[in-house]
Formats: structure tokens, C-alpha cells, sequence
């Protein structure tokens, strides 16, 4: 019998029909990640990082899948190329984004993965996602709960 990880990932997209990114990207985790037993409402965000471009819609989701970690992270760049996501500039414009938050409690640390995501506690965008769905859940590392580390956050402003 295969473990059954817990991964929350965020989804975000700034091209063309962006619900239908997101509900495109949704429906191959579905079909090729596993079960989605949580999802957040999809909320406008401006852009993070390179500021000069569309409004991002995102989202969060958990999924549960037996993928192990790299496997989840090779299933997610199948499903954003899929989709018609090319690399171009960093954090630039892109039709389908999909980043691993969290996966299980573990700390992944290397050259092609780092999980937790390590810009979780500086995106409100993705805290606000995360409390609407796991406002409990601990970061890892920083052992501060999502709605701490919103609520951090949102002070700062």
C-alpha cells in the first residue's frame, strides 16, 4: 500500500482566460496528481516580484497523492507545459504557475526542490489562501501556523 502525502500547492495564472488556466490545471491534478481534498476560492492578486505585468488570479489546494516529492514536482512541470507554459523572464507573465507550499511536514532542501516554498511567510496572497483552508497547519521550519504567519505579515504593512 502506498503513503498518502499531503501537498499543498499554489496555483496562479496571468494570461489569457486565467479561470480556465486554473480550472484546467485543477482538473490534470486530478487526473494525474491525485485527490484534491481542499481547494480555496481563487482570489486577484497584483503581480510579486516583477510588478510591471497582468494581475495574477490564485489558488491553493491540497492534494493527496502517493507521489513522492520529486515525483510531484516532475508531475507539475508536465502539467504546466501541458498547459502552454513556456520559461521565459523570472517571475514574469505565464499562463499556469503551480508551486509546491508544503508537502507532509517535511523540510526539502535541495538543488531542484525546496520545500517549504521559501517565500510562503512573504506572500499574503498565499497565506491568505492557505488560513482559508489549513489556517492550522505549522510551517515546518518557522513552527508558526498559517494565520500566524499572515497575521505577522499583515502587521508589517
Amino acid at each position: 500500500m502506498h503513503r498518502i502525502n499531503k501537498s499543498y500547492l499554489g496555483l496562479g495564472s496571468n494570461m489569457g482566460d486565467k479561470k480556465l488556466h486554473l480550472a484546467n490545471a485543477i482538473k490534470i491534478i486530478k487526473e494525474t496528481i491525485g485527490d484534491i481534498s481542499r481547494q480555496s476560492s481563487i482570489i486577484e492578486t497584483k503581480a510579486w516580484g516583477n510588478t510591471e505585468q497582468e494581475n495574477f488570479y490564485n489558488q491553493v489546494v491540497l492534494v493527496n497523492t502517493s507521489l513522492t516529492a520529486i515525483e510531484l514536482l516532475d508531475g507539475i512541470a508536465k502539467i504546466e507545459k501541458e498547459l502552454g507554459r513556456k520559461k521565459t523572464i523570472h517571475w514574469g507573465p505565464r499562463v499556469i504557475d503551480i508551486d509546491i507550499l508544503f508537502y507532509n511536514d517535511e523540510v526539502i532542501d535541495t538543488k531542484v526542490l525546496k520545500v517549504p516554498h521559501p517565500y510562503i511567510q512573504e506572500r499574503e496572497f498565499v497565506l491568505q489562501s492557505l488560513v482559508e483552508i489549513a489556517p492550522t497547519f505549522k510551517h515546518p521550519i518557522l513552527k508558526k501556523t498559517n494565520m500566524q504567519l499572515l497575521e505577522e505579515l499583515t502587521s508589517k504593512q
